[in-house]
């Protein structure tokens, strides 16, 4: 039998102490400089031979489950990209989290939102007092034309610690109590912005800056002083999506000990801190990701001196499994295909807990 060509992280390089972050400007270039939008659209923008990733119906919520979804299509992909006569992608750890990230500030992790809704709840809970779309009211709210968060979570999150207290004492002063949105609501809200005249020319955006860097803000702003034990970030799954992500900070707003205002690159880097502990570890559980091992046969390669070791350690993640897929992969089809062996899908939980798994094996 010949040897297969997997080379799964055998050869591949990543800090273990480094915790990747995405930028969602980047992603959407990769997105483009990778013929993705040959095939693929993104909310209509790109390709009609493959599925508009903006409107799929089923979406993770993890880099594990995005890892899953291009497992389980990849044949399907080099196939038609094979018809097409396409290069196929060559994507490194750091790029498969741009795409992520590009992914997530597109929404393509949330149910869609409905822009009628949208129009409704602004009014309702009260957007609409202080906040009119082109100009500015008597109560002094920007338009939302000028809102620099309409396509940022993370600058919407630093507008809502910054101006917290002056919307809190506007609202108290008019009788209002300061609304609380679910995630679906201001996914509704966003997605009615996003489609004004005047706003939906706009890119959406996603940056996150150094998670280390971020640790250290996230201290030096007293942030730790609440957020230990059970209100620890890394329990929460505040930053799912975009919508969890915003509608979580306008919610626990008032409860925040706002101490000093914070600037865009403060607050850049403290979300990159927040979207590190929440994506950081894929969450798997290392006994069902042996199961999972077992049951795709992996080690009748792997195992056996066909195939290189699966020994990750900490460099099983994610990204990592995105990149090796691209890179290896297709010899990997070829070579499984020549034997008879179908390609393994990972439904659920399984791409997470074989991570899990793989990150024991010495």
């Amino acid at each position: 039998m010949k040897r297969i060509l997997i080379g799964l992280v055998a050869g591949a390089v990543i800090s273990q102490a480094a915790v990747l972050v995405g930028d969602s400007s980047r992603g959407a270039a990769l997105f483009k400089s990778q013929n993705c939008e040959t095939c693929h659209s993104i909310n209509g923008e790109g390709g009609k031979m493959a599925p508009d990733l903006g409107k799929r119906a089923s979406r993770g919520y993890s880099p594990a489950d995005l890892a899953a979804l291009m497992w389980n299509h990849a044949p399907q992909m080099w196939s038609a990209m094979e018809k097409a006569n396409l290069t196929k992608p060559k994507l490194d750890s750091q790029q498969s989290a741009d795409l992520f990230a590009y992914f997530f500030a597109a929404r393509y992790f949330e149910k869609k939102g409905d822009a009628g809704r949208g129009r409704q709840l602004f009014v309702s809970k009260g957007c609409a007092e202080c906040h009119n779309i082109t100009s500015t009211n008597g109560l002094g709210g920007t338009p939302v034309m000028k809102w620099a968060s309409v396509t940022d979570p993370i600058e919407l999150a630093r507008q809502m610690w910054n101006h917290s207290p002056k919307m809190r004492d506007t609202m108290g002063a008019k009788g209002m109590k300061m609304p609380i949105l679910t995630a679906l609501e201001m996914n509704d809200i966003a997605v009615y912005l996003q489609n004004l005249p005047q706003t939906k020319n706009l890119k959406p955006e996603f940056a996150p800056a150094s998670p280390t860097t971020g640790e250290t803000l996230f201290q030096a702003k007293g942030c730790i002083g609440c957020h230990v034990g059970e209100n620890s970030l890394a329990k929460k799954s505040s930053m799912r999506t975009a919508s969890e992500f915003a509608a979580s900070m306008w919610n626990h707003s008032s409860k925040m000990k706002q101490q000093s205002e914070l600037l865009p690159e403060e607050m850049r880097r403290l979300v990159g801190y927040i979207w590190a502990l929440q994506f950081a570890t894929d969450d798997g559980l290392a006994a069902r990701g042996q199961k999972v091992f077992e049951a795709r046969g992996c080690g009748n390669c792997h195992d056996k001196g066909l195939a290189p070791k699966l020994a990750m350690g900490e460099r099983a993640n994610s990204y990592e499994m995105i990149s090796v897929l691209w890179g290896h992969g297709p010899s990997m089809q070829k070579q499984m295909a020549s034997q008879g062996i179908k390609w393994p899908r990972f439904e659920n939980t399984d791409m997470s807990d074989l991570l899990a798994y793989l990150r024991t094996r010495r």
